[in-house]
């Protein structure tokens, strides 16, 4: 008889460890280390969300864009990443945001989930750019056309 707790199929069983990587770093991210990272057998459904620096924020044009962060904010992204897997059936995490002065087009924030299914990899992934972008403590400071400045807090 088998056991409602244990998967049917062996290739079913999750990693040890879903949270494959996690790091905020001030050098340029990559697409291709973030899907490596969460690729996994069992997962059915992977979900990738990457955030690009823009030329514009609210009717005005970007210049400069830099990013800072508190020295807890890896602490902050390892607890929702945590939280993250605690609620879906995530077979592998990865998380990826880049401080220092980017430019435009540059990509400031990776996330990926894999999941056993579609809808469950699209949920997590959203739960985890949402929560990193109000959680963890990550600032941008913007420089515009007009000259004027603006820091906009994360958190």
């Amino acid at each position: 008889m088998e056991s409602h707790d244990t998967p049917a199929h062996p290739g079913e069983q999750a990693h040890p460890d879903p949270i494959r990587l996690l790091e905020i770093r001030d050098t340029p991210l990559s697409l291709d280390e973030v899907f490596r990272a969460v690729g996994e057998d069992a997962a059915g459904g992977t979900t990738l969300f990457v955030g690009t620096v823009r030329n514009h924020d609210g009717g005005a044009d970007v210049d400069a864009l830099g990013y800072s962060c508190h020295p807890t904010a890896e602490a902050e992204l390892r607890r929702i990443a945590e939280k993250v897997v605690a609620n879906y059936p995530v077979r592998a995490l990865a998380a990826v945001h880049r401080i220092g002065d980017l430019a435009v087009g540059d990509l400031a924030v990776v996330v990926a989930v894999s999941c056993p299914h579609r809808a469950e990899a699209f949920e997590a992934c959203r739960r985890l750019i949402d929560d990193l972008k109000h959680e963890v403590p990550i600032w941008k400071h913007q420089t515009f056309s007009d000259g004027t400045e603006e820091w906009v807090g994360a958190c």
